[in-house]
Formats: structure tokens, C-alpha cells, sequence
């Protein structure tokens, strides 16, 4: 089983790993995702969630929810083939959690150097838990 802490780490790197990860049969916990960041300015970035929560229509759906673990297994949902047997099988084995368990209290999250916000170029991000505030 994969542990991976999302403090600081930029969401689509880290939701492309896990849904590598998965594919090739790791269990893939994610633990501190409201501290994930999403790079871009604040403004835009709020503004493409919330279009993308206005999308479809309102009896129908697609329905994006506003809670951070929900959000980012759903982004790496979008990472997986999540239509076909084994994309479903890998969505299975993706959890996400907001906060730290008591049960990944005593094992070492994975660091994920590639995945950080050292890589970015600019200093312009948002949390995901501020981005789904505001949306």
C-alpha cells in the first residue's frame, strides 16, 4: 500500500502518479488533500471549478462536489481509463482522505520530489480546499 501525503504537493502530478500506481495494482491512500495545490492565479483558478460545477444541468448532472477528498479522487478518476474493467478496478484501489487517519498515523508517506511546488516556475497556486471555498 501507497501513502501518499498531498501537503504542497501540485494536484495533477500527484493524481497522474496515483492513477499510474493503481493501474499497475498498488492500494494508493492520499491523505492531507485539502493541502494539495493547483497552480494558476487565484481568480482563474476559482473560476474554472466553478464553471465546471455549472456544467450539464441541474437535474442531471454532472455533479462536482465542493468536499476536497471527493474532488481529488475524481480528478484522478479522470486519469483512469474508469469506463473499461481495469480502469475501474484501479479506481477501486484509490482512496483519498482529508487530514491524516489514525490508522496512517505510524507509516511514512511516500515523498514525491517531482510532484512539489519547487517545480513550478511561478509563486501564483491555490489550496484545494480554498479553491473549493470560493467556488
Amino acid at each position: 500500500m501507497i501513502v501518499i501525503d498531498a501537503t504542497n504537493l501540485i494536484l495533477g502530478r500527484m493524481a497522474t502518479y496515483a492513477a499510474k500506481q493503481a493501474l499497475l495494482g498498488q492500494d494508493v491512500r492520499i491523505v492531507n488533500v485539502e493541502k494539495a495545490v493547483i497552480s494558476g492565479t487565484r481568480a482563474k483558478v476559482i473560476e474554472k471549478i466553478h464553471t465546471d460545477m455549472l456544467r450539464g444541468t441541474p437535474a442531471k448532472g454532472p455533479f462536482i462536489t465542493r468536499q476536497p477528498d471527493r474532488y481529488v479522487r475524481r480528478v484522478v478518476r479522470g486519469m483512469l481509463p474508469y469506463k473499461q474493467p481495469k480502469g475501474a478496478d484501479a479506481y477501486k484501489r484509490v482512496l483519498c482522505y482529508k487530514g491524516l487517519p489514525t490508522e496512517f498515523k505510524d507509516i511514512k508517506p511516500l515523498e514525491l520530489k517531482d510532484c512539489s511546488t519547487s517545480k513550478l516556475t511561478t509563486l501564483k497556486y491555490v489550496t484545494v480546499e480554498e479553491a473549493l471555498k470560493f467556488s
